[in-house]
């Protein structure tokens, strides 16, 4: 994210707001482990879904308006990757 800080504010501002959606993804999936239910499980699977979708669109919003680069792609096709995972994951659960 520090390379996004030389791109100027809005690229500053953005680069803060992909850290919190991420970390905030990351966090929600770690605490879904240890969920008191099955619904608690799910509910908090659900958060790091949306989470990941908006970090996702944060960082083709970056790349679309060329603060990100080409080199880059591949962490934008990681977070589409981490959205297939993680839907896939929220609907098996449903299920249950």
């Amino acid at each position: 994210m520090q390379f996004l800080h030389t791109r100027g504010p809005v690229a500053s501002a953005l680069s803060y707001q992909v850290l919190k959606c991420g970390a905030s993804a990351g966090a929600n999936y770690e605490e879904a482990d240890d969920g008191s239910s099955d619904r608690d499980i799910l509910a908090k699977r659900k958060i790091s879904l949306r989470e990941v979708k908006e970090t996702r669109f944060r960082l083709r919003v970056l790349r679309k308006c060329e603060l990100l680069t080409a080199d880059q792609d591949p962490v934008i096709e990681e977070s589409d990757e981490l959205v297939k995972i993680l839907a896939t994951l929220v609907r098996n659960s449903d299920r249950s």
